[in-house]
């Protein structure tokens, strides 16, 4: 064991031995180590307790007064600026502008006293001069009205009378069954029947069908009845000798037995996993109570 350190045992699988963070300090027990030890070591900071802000220097931190700008020279403003001014007066050339005549104000409604330019001719007042209106010509004259409405009186319309056809009996329901018959030889095909949209819980009427009736289909022949089949000699039982079978003696095989090896399930093209095709898929369908209240 060496004199200093840990021995090589302790030290197994290190290069040399780890730093510490002390440096040769005595350990001392946590439960035995004051709070704050710096406390009750050297000198306090002690201060002299708060001061108020007063007119005296006790509540500043220099002991006296100090200026902002030490030995700075007194400026007066309005000097600064009467100089000012007699500096931006020597750059005029000539004298103050002053206009001839002092302002005009208009005099009443419809004056120009004290405009630019005046009046205006197209403001003018007066009247131009127009020509002699001359009233379009008269219409054509036309017979007065006759009297009556026309149904019972002759000769009351423009035209004349018009002739008197007789109506049919249910003219509008035999014209109403014609076109319906052309539209229904115009039609290629029946009506366009979606089977994927979701149909109701119950139907207004579970006997109706629109398809229509396949057609009756004949029962097919009776065929006779072939009499049972009967043996030339009675069966045969089985036992020692064979005699109840097909051969005298089972035939042998020399093929060896082998078990058959049953084999993975490949993903290749020629052998594919089956996933069945998914089914319908749920839609929003009103309930019995909503059907019932809209009824």
């Amino acid at each position: 064991m060496p004199a200093e350190g840990k021995s090589d045992m302790e030290r197994i699988g290190l290069f040399s031995e780890m730093g510490y963070v002390t440096i040769g300090d005595k350990y001392v027990s946590p439960y035995m180590r004051p709070f704050n030890e710096a406390a009750s070591k050297n000198r306090q900071m002690l201060p002299g307790g708060t001061k108020t802000l007063s007119a005296l220097q006790a509540g500043y931190f220099e002991p006296q007064f100090v200026r902002i700008f030490g030995g700075e020279a007194y400026s007066n403003p309005v000097q600064l600026r009467r100089r000012h001014r007699l500096a931006e007066s020597k750059k005029n050339l000539g004298k103050a502008f002053l206009p001839s005549n002092g302002d005009k104000f208009p005099c009443g409604l419809g004056s120009y006293y004290g405009t630019i330019g005046g009046s205006y001719a197209y403001f003018s007042p007066q009247l131009k001069a127009k020509e002699r209106y001359i009233p379009p010509g008269k219409n054509f004259y036309t017979n007065p009205g006759k009297k009556g409405t026309g149904y019972g009186y002759a000769n009351l319309t423009i035209g004349e009378q018009y002739p008197h056809e007789p109506d049919g009996y249910e003219v509008e329901r035999i014209n109403a069954k014609k076109v319906q018959e052309e539209h229904k030889q115009l039609v290629k095909g029946g009506p366009f029947k979606l089977n994927l949209y979701p149909q109701e819980y119950f139907d207004m009427n579970p006997y109706f069908n629109d398809k229509p009736l396949p057609p009756v289909k004949k029962p097919p022949p009776e065929k006779p009845i072939a009499p049972p089949f009967k043996p030339s000699s009675p069966a045969k039982k089985s036992g020692g000798m064979k005699g109840g079978t097909f051969d005298p003696y089972p035939s042998h095989s020399t093929d060896p037995y082998v078990t058959k090896t049953s084999k993975a399930v490949t993903t290749s093209k020629e052998r594919q996993i089956f996933h069945p095709p998914p089914g319908p898929k749920s839609r929003p369908v009103t309930s019995i109570i909503t059907l019932n209240v809209t009824r």
